[in-house]
């Protein structure tokens, strides 16, 4: 830790410098993507030069974010803080967590990242912003010890029924405050509905793995040592979290696994439906968002991040973390997208089957 710190220290007394330099090779941009003339207001985020480029003054930032992105915004944290000469703050927790964060609990933060970009659409926009940007996405997977009931035998083509055995325990996380909780739920609820005139099973067999299912913790993250302690047989969670634990994991079909993003699967996906206390939530496929949320306090930072996660370098970590990069990123037509994410990004008003 005293190393760490010392880091840091470092970064803060350099901070100013680097990201000034960063910024005037940057073109001009306002934190919400237009041209500035003058000094902004007061906000303790940035400031202009008399070019029109913004010079952020912070050198620090805060990041929400799932913590299924805990995995690629930590390996990116330490590059981009090296890079620019900032200080990186992350809080990993549930995306409808994070989110509450900022619409509820009245927090700020520089850059939101979410699991279901739904969450930015329908809960900060247009209160807390006004603009996100879709960047990833994922897929559902089952992942397992070695020595789980039924490990020698489960498959791609069976693991349903080992599922529904007697004293089999499945874990997943909280659906009221992690979309990798209700998508857990969403997964196994259409394994009983038919796509192309089959089902992977029927109601009976659902109404087994129901009763096997159970929320051991919050987030997905923290279902891995669950997993290894003994407490769970089995965990229902992303393939990136399961693709980078050294325990074996089963591929879900595109069936349940919500990460078809074409209009057949998306209907197909639509007939999944869970209630939490944190509202109703409908299966779709999985998109990451994430936007800097207008009550940054570091605005042009928040943008700097969000681009190095939608250009080469954070794509190659999400590559590397086991999530999927949308090449280009897509962000909303509508809203003040920052110069420096809407240039490397295409502006839309859907994703296939999925509207901005």
């Amino acid at each position: 830790m005293r190393e760490q710190r010392s880091r840091r220290d470092l970064l803060k007394a350099t901070g100013a410098l680097g990201v000034a330099g960063l910024a005037g090779c940057v073109g001009g941009e306002s934190t919400g993507g237009g041209t500035t003339t003058g000094t902004t207001a007061s906000d303790g985020a940035n400031a202009t030069e008399a070019s029109g480029t913004p010079t952020p003054t912070s050198d620090s930032m805060t990041v929400f974010h799932a913590g299924s992105l805990a995995p690629p915004f930590g390996a990116a944290e330490p590059k981009f803080e090296d890079e620019y000469g900032v200080t990186v703050n992350r809080e990993a927790k549930g995306s409808v967590a994070s989110t509450k964060k900022i619409t509820t609990q009245g927090r700020s933060a520089d850059v939101l990242g979410v699991s279901d970009f739904r969450l930015i659409r329908d809960r900060v926009l247009p209160e807390y912003g006004s603009w996100y940007a879709i960047f990833a996405a994922n897929a559902m997977s089952l992942q397992y010890r070695e020595d789980s009931p039924g490990a020698g035998e489960i498959g791609p083509d069976n693991w349903w029924e080992v599922l529904s055995r007697d004293g089999v325990k499945v874990g997943h996380s909280d659906p009221a405050i992690d979309p990798g909780g209700y998508r857990a739920v969403m997964a196994m609820q259409l394994g009983k509905e038919k796509l192309d005139g089959t089902r992977l099973y029927g109601q009976q067999t659902f109404e087994k793995i129901r009763d096997n299912m159970t929320v051991p913790t919050g987030t997905e993250t923290k279902l891995e040592g669950q997993l290894e302690s003994g407490k769970l047989d089995y965990a229902l969670y992303y393939r990136s979290i399961a693709s980078q634990s050294g325990m074996p994991y089963v591929d879900l079909q595109p069936h349940v696994d919500l990460s078809k993003l074409t209009t057949k699967y998306a209907n197909h996906y639509a007939k999944a439906e869970v209630e939490t206390s944190a509202g109703t939530f409908t299966g779709a496929p999985i998109a990451y968002g994430i936007t800097v949320p207008s009550v940054a306090e570091a605005p042009v930072l928040g943008a700097m991040w969000v681009e190095y996660m939608t250009t080469e370098p954070g794509r190659k970590i999400l590559k590397e973390t086991g999530l999927i990069p949308k090449e280009p990123a897509v962000v909303t037509k509508d809203g003040d997208v920052p110069a420096r994410v809407a240039r490397r990004a295409e502006a839309k008003t859907s994703v296939g089957p999925l509207e901005l």
